[in-house]
């Protein structure tokens, strides 16, 4: 039986990701995607094409759009090499910090309680975004009349008091970072080639991005992680659809799975084991594989804390500017321009929970919509349709999948376009549960009904802004029976503290069946509130993290401990993870997971920022304000804290980011190491009265060449009034490459950097540990410190 060390299943946000990650550090990799790939230019456009761009196998139909009906709810999912991105509106928005609540009690019973925070994800929303590469539409299309409902948008917000913003979009406005944006130009060829060997150009504000880009402008999963992944080694197999998992006797995971010929309709089934297996099938795909397999020890919260991440779409109907002059075109500019924030209750300052609303768009050409009106039978499928639909409304055993029927509807031409569609998203109430039928269909218990208020607050600022805009109101057709139209379906295998509330821990992987990790949105314990894309991959970046660190604390050793030598080499072979993206440039190596180091100990963390400067070719730091500026900001962490404490070189990890313009803005940190009060050696002579704090960082510039900043900071004997400068100000160097150790021939520059001191008050607050005894932990960490200080400045120093 074929086996490998990774299988990833699914291609959306969260396996693309596992899939690049996995493979970058050199796992044997299959990603198993049900759909087919669509390189730029094979998107549907005719009413025939459009008419077959669902999935429903059963009737021969393999394209990109998955309808789901459900009992007071209906749901759009993707399906294609590159998940959701390929349909999805292109925003990827952080989750806000105060909406991560921590038990807090829902109106039917229970509580939502996400186990990580805003901050254990932030350094790994940097790596997304730099990876895929996102930009707010850009004020400078302004003079091709494409922003008309960006600016009614930003009116309404005005005249209602409310926050808007352009949200950063996965969309290629220029043919490379920092360049002037231009309609429809080559994109500059990355240091690999995109999987589908083909041209990208610029968008052209066609509105198109939800039926997926023909220009390729869009940086959808395809054209970024997953053609990393291809280039890292990862083996995708498109038409390929999991049916079952299995534990594998001896240990890891057999996945049953069946391959598709579209052109033939044949159909071949095959396992596949693993050592580890990713799920990245979707919320539905996801819980659906896990109900139906039945794996022994699952949790009993498979199924539960499920919503729609409070989606919902209405429209407002012959829209004018906020003069009322120049009526609104929703088909100019991307799906998505500008959005308008409500306040959460969380933030102090509303009552309810938060949402966005976010302007919709609708394709340039509408030929095709209107062709079918002339089409002889259009209006008899569409009483068909309609009567069918009313009838299920009623039905004891409604019919989950719509994929025919719709299918039949759109090829048909029969839908028609409005003038401002409105897309809203926020906190709605995760009590939703699913299940399976006694035929093995997805059930979803879930209705409106909790997030009344909820919904109630969104349509009445709705109305609001409808009344701003000089437009007619409508709600989406299906509100008169309470139903919601869900893009974003979340939770159904909770993240949770232990068993009883999840079904995975706050790393992805599922309680009691190590090596099974779920990177989708079913992991989700509740709604994102804002686009839950970027969220979800950061989550499974976060996930890979710890999986190649062998550490929950997910954060890497180092060479002053126990790392393969291999790792750390001037050759730009080192352990890069994550650095190829259209951004940054192909990565500088791929990373083996280090040695496992500190299982079931207490980790300790904190974050530290220092900011200073580097000047291009020194060869030694000066303390002095020139140069270009030079930052970073680090979290370290300690795996283990007696460890950590009991090594002669008090070894940490090191991870997060260094700001240059010199090497090309912010660079996340691959790879790095902290060494606490290390022991200084002069010509071989100890010196008691001296320490040294080292900091050695692995980073690549924005051309994709490997660099080494090695710093430090000189802890000597002196005044106590010097203890302030000595631990603030650490001195570096930078080499090129990735260095285990200092090459004075290697030098490319230089500098000094201190620590201010806000910042330094807020390092005092981001202190953690994780596992028992937390405190005491803490408390021998600090006198550990304060004891090192004292031996160093002390009186018994003279």
């Amino acid at each position: 039986m074929e086996h490998v060390q990774a299988v990833v299943i699914g291609s959306g946000f969260g396996g693309s990701v596992a899939a690049f990650r996995l493979a970058d550090a050199g796992l044997s990799t299959v990603l198993l995607e049900r759909g087919q790939a669509y390189a730029p230019g094979q998107f549907p456009r005719t009413p025939a094409e459009m008419g077959r761009a669902f999935w429903d196998p059963r009737k021969s139909l393999y394209g990109m759009y998955d309808v789901w009906r459900f009992d007071g709810y209906d749901s759009v999912v993707s399906s294609g090499l590159g998940g959701g991105s390929l349909i999805y509106a292109n925003v990827l928005l952080r989750k806000d910090e105060k909406w991560f609540v921590h038990e807090q009690a829902l109106p039917g019973g229970g509580y939502e309680h996400w186990p990580v925070k805003r901050a254990d994800l932030d350094p790994h929303y940097d790596d997304v975004e730099r990876f895929i590469g996102v930009s707010p539409y850009p004020v400078e299309f302004e003079p091709f009349g494409g922003t008309a409902k960006t600016h009614a948008m930003q009116d309404a917000a005005a005249e209602l008091g409310l926050d808007w913003f352009r949200p950063p979009l996965a969309v290629s406005f220029g043919t490379q970072t920092g360049a002037v944006p231009g309609l429809r130009e080559q994109l500059a060829p990355l240091a690999y080639p995109n999987l589908h060997g083909a041209a990208r150009t610029t968008c052209r504000l066609c509105g198109e991005c939800d039926i997926g880009c023909n220009d390729g402008a869009k940086n959808s999963l395809d054209h970024t992680y997953l053609s990393a992944a291809k280039h890292r080694g990862a083996d995708l197999r498109t038409l390929h659809e999991a049916k079952r998992v299995r534990v594998r006797e001896g240990g890891g995971y057999l996945v049953d799975y069946v391959r598709y010929d579209p052109d033939t309709g044949h159909r071949e089934s095959g396992t596949i084991g693993c050592d580890k297996l990713v799920m990245g099938a979707g919320t539905y795909g996801t819980v659906r594989l896990l109900l139906a397999s039945g794996l022994p020890g699952m949790s009993p919260a498979l199924g539960s804390r499920f919503c729609g991440n409070g989606d919902l779409l209405t429209f407002l109907l012959k829209a004018k500017d906020r003069d009322r002059i120049r009526p609104l075109d929703a088909s100019k500019g991307p799906v998505i321009t500008s959005a308008i924030r409500l306040p959460d209750e969380l933030d102090g300052s509303s009552t309810g929970r938060g949402a966005y609303i976010q302007d919709g768009g609708y394709p340039g050409f509408v030929d095709w919509m209107l062709f079918g009106l002339d089409v002889p039978g259009q209006l008899a499928r569409t009483a068909e349709f309609l009567w069918e639909r009313f009838a299920d409304f009623f039905s004891a055993a409604p019919d989950t999948n719509l994929s025919e029927e719709v299918a039949d509807l759109i090829g048909s031409g029969a839908l028609s376009v409005s003038s401002l569609p409105l897309l809203a998203m926020g906190r709605d109430v995760p009590d939703g549960v699913l299940s399976l039928d006694r035929d093995g269909n997805l059930c979803a218990d879930w209705t409106v009904a909790t997030s009344k208020d909820y919904f109630d607050r969104i349509r009445g600022t709705m109305q609001k802004m409808a009344d701003v805009l000089g437009a007619r109101y409508h709600d989406n057709p299906l509100w008169f029976r309470k139903r919601v139209i869900s893009v974003h379906p979340l939770g159904g295998a909770p993240m949770g503290r232990h068993p009883g509330e999840g079904v995975c821990d706050a790393y992805g992987e599922v309680f009691g069946l190590p090596g099974l990790y779920i990177a989708d949105g079913a992991a989700l314990p509740g709604p994102v509130g804002a686009n839950p894309s970027l969220t979800i991959a950061a989550l499974a970046d976060r996930m890979c993290t710890s999986i190649l660190t062998g550490t929950k604390a997910a954060h890497p050793t180092g060479p002053a401990g126990d790392a393969d030598p291999e790792q750390a080499t001037g050759t730009g072979a080192g352990p890069a993870v994550g650095t190829a993206g259209p951004t940054g440039g192909e990565g500088s190596g791929s990373a083996r997971a280090p040695k496992e180091r500190g299982k079931g100990g207490t980790s300790l963390s904190f974050t530290e920022e220092m900011k200073g400067h580097h000047v291009p070719g020194a060869c030694d730091p000066h303390d002095e304000d020139r140069g270009a500026k030079l930052a970073f900001r680090l979290t370290i962490t300690a795996d283990d804290v007696t460890r950590f404490l009991a090594e002669p070189g008090h070894l940490a990890g090191a991870e997060g980011w260094i700001e240059a313009p010199d090497f090309g803005g912010r660079r996340r940190v691959e790879r790095g190491w902290f060494n606490l009060f290390v022991p200084v050696s002069r010509e071989g002579v100890l010196e008691p009265d001296r320490r040294e704090m080292r900091y050695r960082l692995f980073f690549s510039d924005v051309q994709g060449r490997p660099l080494t900043l090695s710093g430090w900071k000189d802890i000597h004997h002196g005044p106590a009034t010097h203890i302030w400068p000595d631990t603030t100000t650490l001195y570096y160097r930078i080499f090129d490459g990735h260095l285990a150790e200092d090459a004075e021939e290697s030098v490319v520059g230089a500098g000094t950097l201190h620590i201010r001191l806000v910042d330094f008050v807020e390092q005092l607050t981001t202190f953690r540990t994780e596992g028992p005894d937390g405190l005491g932990a803490l408390n021998r960490f600090g006198r550990f410190f304060l004891g090192e200080l004292w031996d160093v400045y002390g009186p018994a120093g003279d």
